[in-house]
Protein backbone atom coordinates (compact mmCIF):
# COMPACT_ATOMS: atom_id res chain seq x y z
CA UNK A 1 0.00 0.00 0.00
CA UNK A 2 1.44 3.60 -1.01
CA UNK A 3 1.59 6.44 1.23
CA UNK A 4 -1.36 7.86 -1.59
CA UNK A 5 -3.78 5.04 -0.74
CA UNK A 6 -3.54 5.26 3.09
CA UNK A 7 -3.98 9.19 3.06
CA UNK A 8 -8.04 9.19 2.08
CA UNK A 9 -8.06 6.33 5.07
CA UNK A 10 -6.79 8.56 7.46
CA UNK A 11 -9.61 9.61 10.00
CA UNK A 12 -7.93 12.11 12.59
CA UNK A 13 -9.80 12.43 16.48
CA UNK A 14 -10.34 15.61 16.38
CA UNK A 15 -11.46 16.14 20.20
CA UNK A 16 -7.60 14.17 21.43
CA UNK A 17 -5.57 16.17 18.74
CA UNK A 18 -7.18 19.53 20.22
CA UNK A 19 -6.57 18.21 23.79
CA UNK A 20 -2.68 17.75 22.81
CA UNK A 21 -1.98 20.91 22.34
CA UNK A 22 -3.64 22.63 24.68
CA UNK A 23 -0.83 20.90 27.13
CA UNK A 24 3.14 21.85 27.07
CA UNK A 25 2.79 26.03 26.88
CA UNK A 26 2.39 25.82 23.02
CA UNK A 27 0.67 29.34 23.41
CA UNK A 28 4.30 30.12 24.99
CA UNK A 29 6.12 31.76 21.54
CA UNK A 30 2.88 33.51 20.48
CA UNK A 31 2.79 35.43 24.22
CA UNK A 32 6.63 36.43 23.51
CA UNK A 33 5.72 37.24 19.95
CA UNK A 34 2.84 39.84 22.05
CA UNK A 35 5.44 41.61 24.20
CA UNK A 36 7.62 42.69 21.13
CA UNK A 37 4.47 43.87 19.68
CA UNK A 38 4.14 45.51 22.43
CA UNK A 39 7.50 47.33 22.49
CA UNK A 40 9.38 44.63 24.57
CA UNK A 41 12.75 43.50 23.35
CA UNK A 42 12.92 39.84 22.32
CA UNK A 43 15.12 38.71 24.83
CA UNK A 44 12.85 41.03 27.42
CA UNK A 45 10.14 39.04 26.56
CA UNK A 46 11.47 35.54 26.54
CA UNK A 47 12.48 35.88 30.03
CA UNK A 48 9.40 37.17 31.09
CA UNK A 49 7.56 34.02 29.39
CA UNK A 50 9.55 31.96 31.07
CA UNK A 51 8.30 33.26 34.06
CA UNK A 52 5.15 32.70 33.13
CA UNK A 53 5.43 29.53 32.56
CA UNK A 54 7.41 28.84 35.40
CA UNK A 55 4.43 29.81 37.64
CA UNK A 56 2.43 27.63 35.01
CA UNK A 57 4.35 24.55 35.50
CA UNK A 58 3.93 24.96 39.29
CA UNK A 59 0.97 25.45 39.59
CA UNK A 60 -0.36 23.06 36.26
CA UNK A 61 -1.94 25.60 34.49
CA UNK A 62 -1.69 26.97 31.31
CA UNK A 63 -0.83 30.66 30.58
CA UNK A 64 -4.38 31.24 29.19
CA UNK A 65 -5.64 29.98 32.47
CA UNK A 66 -4.05 33.06 34.30
CA UNK A 67 -6.34 35.73 34.98
CA UNK A 68 -5.08 39.12 33.68
CA UNK A 69 -3.64 40.40 37.25
CA UNK A 70 -1.71 37.68 36.90
CA UNK A 71 -0.25 37.92 33.32
CA UNK A 72 0.46 42.03 34.09
CA UNK A 73 2.58 40.85 36.88
CA UNK A 74 5.09 39.50 34.88
CA UNK A 75 4.92 42.77 32.67
CA UNK A 76 2.51 46.05 32.63
CA UNK A 77 2.50 45.98 28.79
CA UNK A 78 -0.14 43.14 28.69
CA UNK A 79 -3.50 44.02 28.77
CA UNK A 80 -6.77 41.78 27.96
CA UNK A 81 -6.29 41.44 24.26
CA UNK A 82 -3.49 38.99 25.25
CA UNK A 83 -6.24 36.54 25.80
CA UNK A 84 -6.40 36.46 21.38
CA UNK A 85 -3.08 35.19 21.52
CA UNK A 86 -3.31 32.30 24.42
CA UNK A 87 -5.76 30.64 22.10
CA UNK A 88 -5.12 27.57 20.06
CA UNK A 89 -6.67 29.27 17.19
CA UNK A 90 -5.00 32.34 17.71
CA UNK A 91 -1.84 30.63 17.91
CA UNK A 92 -2.66 28.31 14.92
CA UNK A 93 -3.61 31.65 12.92
CA UNK A 94 -0.82 33.59 13.89
CA UNK A 95 1.55 31.54 11.25
CA UNK A 96 0.07 33.18 7.91
CA UNK A 97 2.99 32.41 6.00
CA UNK A 98 4.75 29.98 3.59
CA UNK A 99 4.86 26.86 5.34
CA UNK A 100 2.64 28.19 8.19
CA UNK A 101 -0.24 26.37 10.28
CA UNK A 102 -3.06 29.53 9.47
CA UNK A 103 -5.99 27.23 7.63
CA UNK A 104 -5.80 29.80 4.61
CA UNK A 105 -1.43 28.18 4.53
CA UNK A 106 -3.02 24.08 5.34
CA UNK A 107 -5.49 24.09 2.42
CA UNK A 108 -2.74 25.56 -0.02
CA UNK A 109 -0.64 22.83 0.96
CA UNK A 110 -3.13 20.29 0.56
CA UNK A 111 -4.72 21.58 -2.41
CA UNK A 112 -0.28 21.52 -3.97
CA UNK A 113 -0.20 18.24 -2.28
CA UNK A 114 -3.33 16.70 -4.04
CA UNK A 115 -1.80 17.95 -6.92
CA UNK A 116 1.51 16.12 -7.01
CA UNK A 117 -0.28 12.96 -6.27
CA UNK A 118 -2.69 13.50 -9.11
Amino acid sequence: MSFADMVPAIKPKADPMRQATLKGFATATDLADYLVRKGLPFRDAHEVVGKAVGLGVSTGRDLAEFDLAELQAFDGRIEADVFEVLTLEGSVNARDHFGGTAPAQVRKQIADARAKLA
